[in-house]
């Protein structure tokens, strides 16, 4: 979502700017040559990602030879440091700027790892304001664009429009679920989700967006028969129209809080992936609302907190008019100002901004 704002957002300035790399299907939309679809990687967890080592390695592969073959005057990667800092130094060793959009969290575990960005990136692109002066720190050039979350606009779509193209019954309360992105990690969440639906009952209308990286085939093979879940495509219409939601660890969390939908966060990976990164951790909180407000706006179920009761037991108090839910409310509220306190232009805009000057 973020390369397809970019992209977009370039090529305002630039009609004759091409675009090539790893992305998704948002991005081919705007105009990208997708050398490496982004679900050939979608892997997450430290077990999980060695499975997966020679089908990645071969995508990167396949990346550095159209690198060599097309040369391209900038370089831009987002997010997703294990793959993308190969990429960047890739990249650097043919003379090519790298830009880092979506700065890598390493503020969080393993600092040090930022010496590899200052390496091989010319400027680190934040989306969060206080991550400027952590990697300013570290002597890597920043700036903060703003989130891009924050100029997503809410859905136009109406609740009982959404219900009729989803067979969904506006007289129930809608609760939304979102597993994940990847494979793996759904694989690992949704059983829980699912068995915290059938805790609650028949008296809810249970929502479950499809991620661009993901196959609704895949996502049906692990609901079964008879969950009564909808798989539906928009998740911000989704989040909007629901009465609060269950979503997993990462971006999903900042959709949600900017859409306004009281929600609790979960988190499952493998037992020796959460014993291997856990002490390396250096955060009180793994929810990034929590990170932006600075305190527990939401509650975090993570590994062996994550159960179908608890899911049930947080989200009850959600799904009425509480103190517990306007206190929710409020805690979002402020962390979507804090989010769209940054600067005038959207943060698409400004990362364009920078990219076209690396041209230069």
């Amino acid at each position: 979502m973020y390369g397809a704002q970019l992209i977009e957002a370039l090529r305002r300035r630039r009609p004759d700017v091409e675009v090539f790399g790893l992305g998704g299907e948002r991005m081919r939309s705007a105009g990208c040559d997708t050398v490496v679809d982004a679900k050939d990687i979608a892997v997450v967890g430290i077990t999980e990602i060695l499975r997966h080592l020679p089908r990645i390695y071969a995508r990167f592969g396949r990346l550095r030879r159209a690198i060599a073959e097309r040369r391209p005057d900038v370089g831009v990667v987002i997010d997703s440091p294990a793959f993308n800092l190969r990429v960047a130094r890739t990249l650097h060793h043919r003379g090519i700027p790298v830009l880092y959009y979506v700065a890598p969290q390493f503020w969080a575990w393993r600092q040090r790892r930022a010496r590899i960005v200052r390496k091989y990136v010319r400027q680190a692109l934040t989306i969060f304001p206080f991550e400027v002066d952590f990697w300013r720190h570290w002597g890597v050039k920043a700036e903060f664009v703003g989130h891009p979350l924050a100029e997503v606009a809410r859905p136009s779509v109406s609740r009982d429009e959404l219900g009729r193209q989803n067979e969904l019954n506006p007289a129930k309360a809608w609760v939304t679920l979102m597993p994940g992105s990847r494979s793996r990690e759904v694989e690992m969440n949704l059983p829980t989700l699912v068995a915290a639906a059938a805790r609650l009952g028949q008296g809810y209308e249970f929502l479950l967006p499809v991620a661009p990286t993901l196959e609704p085939a895949f996502l049906r093979s692990l609901l079964g028969k008879g969950s009564g879940i909808r798989l539906v495509a928009d998740a911000r219409a989704a989040l909007v129209h629901s009465r609060a939601a269950v979503v997993a660890s990462g971006t999903a969390t900042v959709e949600a809080a900017m859409m306004g939908t009281p929600f609790i966060m979960v988190y499952r990976v493998s037992r020796l992936s959460f014993a291997v990164g856990r002490p390396l951790v250096k955060l009180r909180h793994f929810a990034m609302v929590n990170l932006i407000a600075g305190e527990e706006v939401v509650p975090e179920l993570v590994q062996s907190d994550f159960t179908a009761e608890k899911i049930v037991a947080r989200l009850q108090p959600l799904l009425a008019d509480t103190a517990e839910r306007a206190k929710m409310l409020a805690g979002l509220a402020r962390v979507r100002e804090r989010l769209r306190a940054g600067p005038a232009q959207p943060a698409s805009e400004r990362a364009a901004e920078a990219v076209l000057a690396a041209l230069s």
